[in-house]
């Protein structure tokens, strides 16, 4: 069933039902069919999508930028240094401008109101590609790498192991509640989600049938799982917190003996990127020059093995994005 979301802005997954929801999935993964058979699209065609990012990004940038030049549309990259926003212009007025030029407005960066703001005042769809509170396109992606493995959500169990209250434990919180997926997160207690928040998504998984469940238990809270989430341990702009963060998740990395605690042998990886999983980088050799490891939220025998699908996640972020703009414009 179609529904139409024309106009609407993608800010958090609580202003989309079940249906909606389940409506992009679908519609990503016809999008994606279609790219892989080499169907070019002209949803698009003739539309200008302006990117702004406080935050720098690799896939969110790559994939709205991809997607809007497969279905023929071109996109306008603004960087913090490249606008006014907030600076010497209010976000509403920033807004306003931006509505009259461009077709959808794109925002990543800190505050979640930002976004919220140039939702209320653009008059064109905006979408949130991260902010501090919520990273609602990367759920989809998530959402869609799910079914692609186990044909289905509903019932799926799914543990979030790391910092239990970032924006993305918030995202896959919301979304696991709405659409029926039992969600665990594994987590020192003091990283536990915000008591608001949960309440309110265990509300939304009572509607849908499903649980949520908080532990600091790290081999009970995995058994049984059939999707293992994590994310980096420090989120942008909280550099300061490594040494904190390290002593207090040091026993909530997934590795080897966390994938066979589950007990399920088809159990999936799922990262939404980059992955401290090696030392590899510039980071990662300050991380090992400063506290002496060569890995943190994730192991690279784990990173790299059949479990992980973290790469088929990276690339879904650009047809779910895909299915957002034209489902929206």
């Amino acid at each position: 069933m179609a529904f139409n979301l024309k106009g609407r802005n993608f800010l958090k997954l609580k202003d989309y039902s079940q249906k909606e929801i389940d409506y992009l999935l679908t519609l990503s993964a016809e999008l994606k069919s279609k790219k892989r058979t080499g169907i070019k699209g002209d949803l698009l065609t003739g539309k200008n999508i302006a990117l702004i990012f406080e935050k720098p990004s690799t896939r969110t940038r790559c994939a709205f930028a991809v997607a809007a030049k497969d279905e023929g549309g071109s996109t306008e990259y603004l960087g913090k240094n490249d606008i006014q926003l907030g600076k010497k212009e209010t976000v509403a007025d920033t807004a306003r401008v931006l509505g009259r030029m461009f077709d959808g407005i794109e925002f990543r960066g800190y505050s979640h109101q930002t976004v919220e703001i140039l939702g209320e005042h653009a008059g064109v769809p905006v979408w949130n590609g991260l902010t501090d509170l919520f990273h609602p396109t990367q759920i989809l992606a998530d959402f869609l790498t799910i079914k692609e493995n186990f044909s289905k959500l509903k019932g799926i169990n799914l543990v979030y192991t790391g910092d239990g209250r970032n924006n993305m434990a918030n995202s896959l919180m919301v979304g696991s509640a709405i659409m029926g997926i039992n969600y665990t997160v594994v987590a020192p207690e003091k990283l536990w989600p915000e008591k608001d928040l949960l309440a309110e998504c265990e509300a939304l998984a009572e509607k849908s049938g499903s649980k949520i469940e908080l532990t600091a238990d790290p081999v009970e809270g995995v058994k049984n799982a059939d999707v293992i989430y994590t994310d980096v341990w420090v989120s942008m702009g909280e550099e300061q917190k490594f040494a904190e963060r390290i002593e207090l998740l040091k026993d909530y990395q997934v590795n080897m003996d966390m994938i066979n605690n589950t007990g399920n042998n088809e159990v999936i990886l799922l990262h939404c990127l980059p992955a401290y999983h090696n030392s590899e980088t510039e980071n990662g050799q300050k991380i090992l020059d400063e506290f002496g490891i060569t890995e943190m939220e994730v192991s690279d025998e784990v990173f790299e093995s059949k479990y992980s699908k973290v790469f088929d996640q990276a690339e879904n972020r650009m047809h779910t994005i895909k299915a957002v703009m034209t489902a929206t414009i």
